[in-house]
């Protein structure tokens, strides 16, 4: 596959399109403001302390152990379902987003960071790693299936209305792989095959993120089917070399299905 050293002429950097690409995003929300949220998942635990609507007082446990307070953003996706959205002020190359539930107490979180050129490879800048959890202390208070990754997408085609101006269509290819291409907007003409992973949270709730590799920027999207919403960041490097953390949302439909026969199955 292509790299980001590679790309073609007239690609577009992260920052081009990213103006007004949360035109279609559902508005944050102030109701975790005041809580304190414990969280535990594989390998550590997580305390989240919300002092206001973008501000987060956070201690975790484990292997990345430490504290401080940093910006968030909290939006309820689905009835006592928050997509939160974390970044730190002295790893900007980090961000954490946690979907959590506050009446099933499941929980998904993503790590996304941003590596060097070197680091990367051949491989997307940003890296992804997932894991799953539980709200509170006593995991055995949690109800319904734990968040897993899916196979459920694969063959899937929506389209992505972010704003007047941004609309994409997604086809979910195979369990690591997605293609885009831009129907209205500056990238309009431009497409890709990108790496992708698919979580599912509940009935119709699904996270989606990809990893490009022609630029340095990667996604995750909560995806609600039932009310046709899908809410989301990018996190990645400006044309000027800065690193973005940048929201995202859109009203979405579903295209067409491909159902595979056992015997050509994507992987």
């Amino acid at each position: 596959m292509s790299t980001e050293q590679t790309r073609p002429a007239g690609w577009k950097n992260y920052d081009d399109f990213a103006a007004g690409i949360a035109t279609n995003r559902l508005p944050a929300s102030n109701a975790l403001v005041g809580q304190t949220l414990v969280l535990q998942l594989e390998g550590f635990s997580l305390t989240l302390s919300f002092k206001d609507a973008h501000e987060v007082v956070w201690a975790e446990t484990g292997a990345r152990a430490g504290s401080g307070s940093d910006w968030c953003e909290a939006i309820e996706v689905a009835p006592d379902t928050f997509f939160i959205d974390l970044t730190y002020a002295n790893r900007p190359q980090h961000a954490m987003t946690l979907i959590v539930n506050t009446r099933t107490r499941r929980v998904l979180s993503v790590r996304s960071r941003i590596r060097d050129a070197a680091e990367a490879g051949a491989e997307p800048r940003v890296a992804q790693d997932f894991c799953a959890g539980t709200l509170g202390t006593d995991a055995a208070l949690a109800s319904g299936a734990a968040p897993h990754p899916t196979r459920d997408l694969i063959g899937l085609r929506t389209w992505q209305v972010y704003s007047p101006e941004h609309t994409y269509e997604h086809t979910y290819l195979s369990s690591e792989l997605y293609a885009w291409q831009c129907l209205v907007g500056v990238q309009r003409g431009q497409g890709d095959v990108d790496m992708a992973s698919y979580w599912k949270f509940d009935d119709e709730q699904y996270l989606f993120t990809f990893r490009e590799f022609l630029i340095p920027v990667a996604s995750v999207f909560f995806f609600n089917f039932e009310s046709g919403r899908s809410t989301g960041k990018f996190l990645g490097v400006t044309g000027a070399g800065e690193v973005a953390n940048n929201p995202a949302g859109a009203f979405m439909r579903k295209a067409s299905m491909t159902f595979y026969p056992t015997e050509f199955a994507p992987v």
